[in-house]
C-alpha cells in the first residue's frame, strides 16, 4: 500500500496573553526556549523528523519575528516539492481576521485544495515535546476514523485544566469531548487517569473539509477546533483517540519518554526551562536520533573567565548558549541564550536569560526571566524582593517568578 500524501497545518496564531510580557512584541510560538530555540521549532522538528515536508504555518498575531524565523530557518527544497511556509491571515472570505482555529483553516482551504492530500495533520505550535506523528497517522488509517485526537494520560484531578476526552469501553472511540470538566472521566482499565487533549489532530481530508464548511455556516459556533469541530465529529461517531503514551520516539530515555508541556503560563514556561537544567534532564535536548532543529546564530563559543578565586566564571546545572560570556560571575540552574553577558561577582540563580541581556557586576538575578536586551546594572537585584519588583512595574507570576520585558534597563 503506498504511503498517504500528508499535509501539515500548524496553528500558530495564538496571542499567548498569559505569557505577557514575553508576548508583548511577539506571537506565542515565537517565544524563545531552551537557549537557542523558539517554541515552534518543536512541532516543526517532529513533523520534519517524520518525513512530513509540506507544511503551512497559519499565523496572525504579531507574527513578524515568527514569519522571519520560519523563512530563514525552515527552508525546504522546491526541487522536491517540499515547503514550510508561514501563511498570514489573508481575508480570503471577506474583510475579517481569523475568528478561531477552525476558521483559520477554513479561510486557508485553498492550501488543502492545492496540495490535494489524503491526510491533513493539524498540530499546535506552542508545546514542548517529542512525538513521531507517523504512528498516529498509521492508527488513524487502520481505524477508519474521520479524525484522530492525540490524548495525554494525566491524573484525573489535573484533567480539570484541560479539554478532556471520554472514550468508550474499547478505549479508542471518543464518546464525549469535555472542556475543563469538574469530574473528569476515568480511562477503561485505569480509572484514576483521564485523557487530556494535546491539541494535535489527524484528519481524513474529506472529513475535515466537510466539518469546516458546516462549522462556518453555524452562526452560534466559536469556530474552534477543540470546542466545535471535534465535538461535531464525536457526535457523528467519527472520532478516535491516539494514546500518546504508545508513541515511541528514537533516542528517548525512560526519563523523558512521553514528555509534553503546555507552556501557556509564565510558571509552566519557567518550569519547562528548569527541566532542561537537571543533571539527568527531564527533557533531553541532546537526542541526536530525533533532533530539535533551529537556526544557530553565528556567534563564537561560550567563554568563562577569570582564573581568580575571588571571581571565577562558573555555570553549574545550566544551559549555556554560544556567544555567552560568564566573566567572573556565578550561574546556577539557569538557561542563558546567545550573547548573554554575566559580569564579575554577579549571581544568576534559577533564571532564564534571553538573548543579549547583560547582568552587571555584583548584580543578583534569582527566580526570574529576563527578556532580550535587558540590562541589569551593577549591584541591582531582580527577583530577590517580589514586592519591590511589582513596585517597579515588573510582572510577577503566581508562583513568584519575576519577568522583565524586552529591552528594559532595571532600576536600582
Amino acid at each position: 500500500m503506498p504511503s498517504p500524501r500528508v499535509l501539515g497545518l500548524v496553528l500558530a496564531g495564538g496571542a499567548g496573553r498569559r505569557l505577557a510580557p514575553l508576548t508583548a512584541d511577539r506571537a506565542k510560538p515565537a517565544v524563545p526556549f531552551g537557549g537557542l530555540y523558539r517554541l515552534i521549532d518543536f512541532v516543526l522538528s517532529n513533523l520534519v523528523n517524520a518525513g512530513y515536508l509540506r507544511i503551512a504555518v497559519l499565523t496572525q498575531y504579531k507574527s513578524h519575528s515568527l514569519d522571519r524565523h520560519i523563512t530563514t530557518t525552515w527552508r525546504m527544497s522546491n526541487l522536491l516539492g517540499n515547503y514550510i511556509t508561514p501563511v498570514p491571515a489573508q481575508q480570503r472570505l471577506g474583510p475579517r481576521w481569523f475568528a478561531g482555529s477552525a476558521d483559520a483553516i477554513h479561510q486557508s482551504l485553498n492550501l488543502v485544495h492545492d496540495d490535494n492530500p489524503d491526510i491533513v495533520v493539524v498540530f499546535g505550535a506552542d508545546h514542548v515535546y517529542r512525538m513521531d506523528p507517523r504512528q498516529m497517522v498509521a492508527q488513524h488509517l487502520d481505524s477508519g476514523a474521520g479524525v484522530t485526537v492525540a490524548g495525554l494520560r494525566v491524573p484525573r484531578a489535573e484533567g480539570r485544566s484541560f479539554g478532556v476526552i471520554q472514550t468508550g469501553r474499547d478505549g479508542r472511540t471518543i464518546e464525549a469531548f469535555l472542556e475543563k470538566p469538574a469530574e473528569p472521566p476515568g480511562l477503561p482499565g485505569s480509572p484514576e487517569e483521564t485523557f487530556a487533549s494535546m491539541g494535535n489532530y489527524v484528519f481524513s481530508t474529506d472529513v475535515l473539509i466537510d466539518a469546516l464548511r458546516k462549522d462556518a455556516a453555524d452562526e452560534d459556533s466559536r469556530h474552534d477546533m477543540g470546542g466545535d469541530i471535534i465535538p461535531m465529529l464525536v457526535a457523528q461517531r467519527a472520532a478516535a483517540v491516539y494514546d500518546f503514551s504508545d508513541n515511541v520516539v528514537p533516542g528517548t530515555t525512560a526519563r523523558d519518554r512521553g514528555y509534553w508541556r503546555d507552556v501557556g503560563t509564565l510558571d509552566s514556561y519557567f518550569d519547562a526551562q528548569m527541566d532542561l537544567c537537571a543533571l539527568d534532564p527531564v527533557f533531553n535536548l541532546y537526542n541526536r536520533e530525533w533532533p530539535i532543529f533551529t537556526n544557530v546564530p553565528s556567534l563564537p563559543p561560550a567563554k568563562f573567565v577569570h582564573d581568580d578565586p575571588r571571581r571565577t566564571g562558573t555555570a553549574i546545572n545550566s544551559i549555556v548558549s554560544n556567544g555567552v560570556i560568564v566573566s567572573g560571575g556565578t550561574v546556577r540552574s539557569a538557561v542563558l541564550s546567545p550573547g548573554v553577558r554575566i559580569n564579575s561577582w554577579a549571581e544568576v540563580d534559577r533564571s532564564v536569560v534571553l538573548d543579549n541581556a547583560v547582568v552587571g557586576r555584583g548584580a543578583v538575578v534569582r527566580d526570574a526571566i529576563l527578556d532580550k536586551n535587558v540590562h541589569v546594572p551593577p549591584g541591582a537585584q531582580v527577583g530577590v524582593d517580589k514586592d519591590r519588583d511589582r513596585a517597579r512595574g515588573y510582572a510577577v507570576s503566581e508562583r513568584g517568578i519575576t519577568v522583565v520585558g524586552k529591552g528594559v534597563t532595571v532600576t536600582d
